[in-house]
């Protein structure tokens, strides 16, 4: 066997083993999204991506860490829009960032993963660990080391409690009129208060 041909083979292996992983990840997040985090199994996620459970232990450890894997992956488009809020004027910062989050939440292709891991995260210890660990380090320090005010992490955190609140009332519980409401309406009436959060004196 020519070294061309074994690093050709080496090449497919990993290519094989990156798809298979994607595999176990993609069933993983539609599994947690439709039975919530305690009723979701490595048995059943393993079923259900037609592999051993052995497999998904070996390429994500515990079902925590298999949780964490689906939160990130379904939290990029939140981390993306985070960014390009923050990139702008601070004084218009809580209307970009208001926006940007409704935005995930109107969406149905990423909405649903965000029901999951909201609803996982508000029925079970471990998988609201895991949502805290996420989002207080890849969301709210980053917000909070772009501000220019004291107590940012606080103020962070208030920003974050107003938005997820309301699509919490809005999404989760269904709560009217909020549910059915215009969601300009709501990003115009949130806006100025997760500003004040943000940035007022």
């Amino acid at each position: 066997m020519t070294d061309v041909t074994a690093r050709r083979r080496g090449r497919r292996r990993r290519t094989e083993s990156a798809d298979t992983r994607d595999r176990i990840l993609a069933v993983a997040r539609e599994e947690f999204s439709e039975r919530g985090y305690e009723q979701t199994s490595v048995r059943g996620i393993a079923k259900a991506a037609g592999v051993d459970s052995a497999l998904v232990h070996h390429y994500f450890g515990t079902k925590e860490k298999v949780f964490e894997a689906a939160i990130e992956v379904a939290l990029a488009p939140a981390l993306t829009g985070r960014d390009v809020a923050l990139a702008g004027p601070a004084d218009t910062v809580g209307e970009r960032l208001t926006r940007m989050f409704f935005g995930l939440w109107e969406n149905p292709v990423t909405r649903t993963p965000l029901l999951a891991i909201v609803r996982s995260a508000v029925t079970n210890d471990t998988a609201a660990a895991v949502f805290r660990r996420l989002v207080s380090v890849q969301l709210l320090l980053r917000i909070a080391g772009e501000l220019d005010a004291p107590d940012a992490e606080l103020r962070a955190e208030l920003a974050a409690a107003q938005l997820v609140g309301i699509a919490m009332l809005r999404y989760v519980i269904k709560v009217e009129p909020l549910a059915s409401a215009e969601v300009e309406a709501i990003i115009a009436r949130v806006a100025p208060v997760v500003q004040g959060h943000l940035t007022s004196p």
